[in-house]
């Protein structure tokens, strides 16, 4: 399936900002399951640094302002085409260690209830348990826009009974690495069918199984990725993976508005990848 996707993100203060520095992590690479056609960056009221990938391997840009702004606004865009692998994207790539992926951050902490949780689900495999860890989350979870917040912890999400994708995603990861499997956070764009235009990128999880290698889980729309999902970046937690994150200094009160359009391509047949 090819995808036509635009993300614009702004940012507005009630007083110029005298100084920010921010990561843009919104460059998608070819890898199994997507091959990025074109993508572009712009970036309105701030300086395009540099572009390097991180450790985890997500390209990632520097922004700065060195002058007083009053709005700062990115858009990102292009089109990826994307071929449906059951949610597998396969052996471990990069230099980061696998081992890494069981560390548990604040977001993640290995609390009592979620490992609880984790060794209640049930199968006759790894892959079998992490699809009912997924259906699990997916009951006990509610979608809810609004009930939480980016600092919220997989424990307070949980214990809450509601939350977005970052919150599942959070969870998953916490109880996959109770269960001795290397998990982590994958943040990118989901096209669902009858929301093209949408007001926040999606996130989701991925295990590292034997056999298989990296396995995705979206929990919050209890379902395997498929070719409607375009993975933009990875890490421990949403902390490594955030479209944007970073510094401003010299404002009272900011107001941000995102807005996202995930479509498919015109001319382009569902069958096709």
């Amino acid at each position: 399936m090819r995808l036509k996707i635009s993300h614009t993100t702004e940012y507005s203060y009630d007083e110029p900002v005298q100084y920010a520095l921010q990561r843009l992590r919104l460059t998608p690479h070819n890898q199994p399951g997507q091959t990025v056609l074109g993508w572009d960056i712009t970036v309105e009221g701030a300086n395009l640094e540099v572009g390097y990938d991180d450790h985890f391997g997500n390209h990632t840009n520097l922004v700065s302002v060195n002058a007083e702004r009053s709005a700062i606004r990115i858009t990102a865009s292009g089109e990826i085409e994307t071929e449906d692998k059951a949610g597998v994207f396969g052996q471990h790539l990069g230099y980061t260690p696998l081992w890494l992926y069981l560390r548990e951050t604040p977001l993640t902490k290995k609390t009592k209830p979620i490992r609880n949780m984790a060794k209640s689900t049930a199968g006759d495999s790894d892959l079998a348990r992490m699809h009912a860890l997924m259906g699990e989350i997916h009951e006990r979870v509610e979608y809810k826009t609004g009930a939480t917040e980016t600092e919220t912890t997989a424990d307070q999400a949980l214990e809450k009974g509601s939350g977005v994708c970052q919150d599942h995603a959070h969870i998953f990861v916490a109880a996959a690495r109770t269960l001795g499997l290397p998990a982590r956070y994958v943040s990118g764009y989901l096209m669902m069918d009858d929301h093209p235009e949408q007001t926040a990128t999606h996130a989701w999880a991925e295990v590292h199984l034997n056999g298989l290698g990296w396995v995705g889980f979206d929990a919050a729309n209890k379902m395997c990725p498929d070719d409607r999902y375009v993975r933009i970046a990875s890490g421990l937690d949403y902390k490594d993976a955030a479209p944007i994150s970073g510094l401003v200094h010299g404002s009272a009160n900011e107001s941000l508005k995102v807005a996202v359009t995930v479509e498919q391509k015109q001319g382009q047949s569902q069958s096709q990848s």
